[in-house]
């Protein structure tokens, strides 16, 4: 039964997108719901995966990634790559271009990268850069001479980089946003308006038509796309919806032919929804975990963050409220990943728990200091939230204060450690361990903690050097035990299921793959032609 408030707010959002739609624009050839309002469109600051959907959409990197989840050539139409693993050569395609017709260049890629590194852009994804030789040192302020970092153009077309060490998963990190290119000159010219329509410029397949806040963003084709002739899809509205209740009843009512996010099944139905078949679901690299603060308050002490973490029942979460056929998480980094055996972490253990506290200075919590537990809106959140305030309290005599927040507002207060305990999630970028492991480096823009171990720093940094694929993964082994039992600055909960929603007869282009990628340049409908 839908609460009052919400049939409310769900007729007044219909209203507003029957007249939007009659006012401004025919209806869409893809309506899908996307979760939360996007933080920015900008790829050197976008760390979530409703900003990556849709700069996926209007940008492209040297590679891309495709519906199975591998990267493929995009901007670079093939590369070379020297025996000794460190030096690459791409080679642009002539044809690609900007929405508004140049050529997309080496050089864009050299003053992009630079643009991602320089640390007054505070990208928090900058360290995706640092296995290009000379990155660190120019991000960290070491140098003050980008000439010094591993990347130049030999020509318009070909672009040089030389990496500091073997990187096995570079061409990966090729198709992630960090390193997009985008237009610095508009950049200088507009400032943080560089992303507003009517001054966007973008190279992917799309470009950006409409971006009203809280209400949708518009996408349409975008013709000097190199591969425009293979997109399907003449133009696609995005929806910020993150309640999954009020999702599920426009795409019931047939308002939104898709709903993407992990998130956004009503937790309440699915039971019945698993036994449909426009009802999506496979197992993915997505991590859902909590982070301590380790940076100030009780949580400083790894006694208290360990028994905060040994008192969670995993099975009550995944059994009475994920229920999309979720496993419970020992590690960090999910299954799934060939030849690494991630180690197992803290189990639920409430008597070792309650020890700690107490060995800590809070015997059954008494004196424990009033703390928070900060989330994101979205209902599995707020259920999940409620399941551990009541087991904290249960186990440890601990009251928490729950503190829900709207996408941006959360994630602001991520970065600022202002909380003491977070509710977090993390997708892997490419399938290699250390898109998980390397978030909690001290220099990490993403590591959202406080917590800085040179040890484990050292661990990690060793397995970027070493060669031989088992040495590498055994090393990382050791970094995430340390990680996750010996310091436990996060407490993983269980591995994400993908969900998606939609009806097969009427879309195509949407596979299952372990990164949970799902281009929107490669979805088509198969119940119309669309309007190109």
């Amino acid at each position: 039964m839908i609460e009052k408030s919400t049939k409310v707010l769900l007729s007044l959002f219909f209203l507003m997108l029957c007249l939007g739609c009659s006012e401004r624009h025919p209806r869409a050839d893809l309506i899908f719901i996307n979760g939360a309002e996007p933080e920015t469109l900008d790829p050197a600051l976008i760390t979530g995966q409703p900003e990556g959907r849709i700069v996926n959409a209007v940008f492209e990197g040297l590679l891309r990634f495709d519906r199975q989840g591998h990267a493929s050539p995009g901007v670079a139409a093939s590369w070379e790559i020297s025996s000794d693993h460190l030096n690459y050569t791409f080679h642009l395609r002539p044809n690609a271009k900007w929405s508004d017709g140049l050529p997309v260049t080496a050089r864009d890629f050299i003053l992009s990268w630079c643009r991602t590194l320089d640390p007054t852009t505070a990208s928090a994804y900058s360290y995706q850069l640092f296995s290009v030789k000379g990155a660190e040192d120019f991000a960290n302020g070491k140098s003050s001479d980008f000439g010094t970092v591993g990347v130049r153009a030999a020509d318009p077309l070909t672009l040089k980089v030389t990496l500091r060490q073997p990187t096995p998963y570079f061409l990966d990190l090729c198709a992630f946003p960090t390193l997009y290119p985008v237009r610095t000159d508009l950049i200088a010219k507009y400032g943080d308006d560089w992303i507003k329509p009517g001054k966007f410029v973008g190279n992917g397949a799309f470009t950006l038509d409409a971006w009203r806040i809280n209400e949708n963003v518009v996408l349409k084709k975008n013709p000097s796309y190199w591969e425009a002739a293979n997109v399907r899809l003449g133009s696609v509205e995005v929806l910020p919806i993150s309640q999954a209740n009020v999702a599920f009843n426009f795409y019931a009512a047939g308002q939104t032919d898709l709903i993407m996010d992990k998130g956004l099944a009503p937790p309440s139905l699915l039971d019945v929804l698993k036994e449909r078949p426009d009802f999506h679901a496979a197992p993915f690299l997505g991590t859902y975990f909590l982070r301590f603060n380790c940076a100030k308050g009780p949580f400083t002490d790894p006694r208290i963050r360990k028994a905060f973490a040994m008192t969670v029942n995993r099975k009550v979460i995944t059994n009475k409220i994920t229920r999309a056929g979720e496993t419970t998480a020992l590690s960090f980094v999910p299954p799934g990943i060939p030849g690494y055996n991630p180690p197992q972490g803290l189990a639920e253990d409430n008597v070792a728990a309650r020890a700690l506290l107490s060995e800590a200075g809070y015997p059954d919590g008494k004196g424990f200091p009033l703390t928070t537990y900060l989330y994101s809106e979205g209902e599995m959140n707020e259920a999940i939230a409620v399941e551990l305030q009541a087991m904290w309290k249960k186990q440890l005599g601990i009251s928490i204060q729950l503190e829900r927040q709207e996408w941006k507002v959360y994630l602001n207060s991520l970065a600022s450690l202002d909380f003491g305990i977070a509710r977090s999630s993390w997708v892997g970028d490419y399938p290699d361990p250390n898109t998980f492991l390397d978030l909690f480096l001290s220099e990490s823009g993403n590591n959202r903690t406080g917590w800085k171990s040179p040890h484990y720093d050292q661990m990690i940094h060793q397995a970027a050097g070493q060669t031989d694929p088992k040495e590498r993964f055994q090393t990382l082994q050791r970094a995430e035990e340390f990680l996750v039992n010996n310091e436990s600055p996060i407490s993983p909960l269980f591995f994400y299921v993908g969900i998606q929603l939609y009806d097969p007869k009427r879309l195509g282009g949407i596979e299952a793959n372990v990164l949970d990628e799902h281009p929107i340049r490669e979805i088509f409908r198969k119940d119309y032609f669309s309007k190109q």
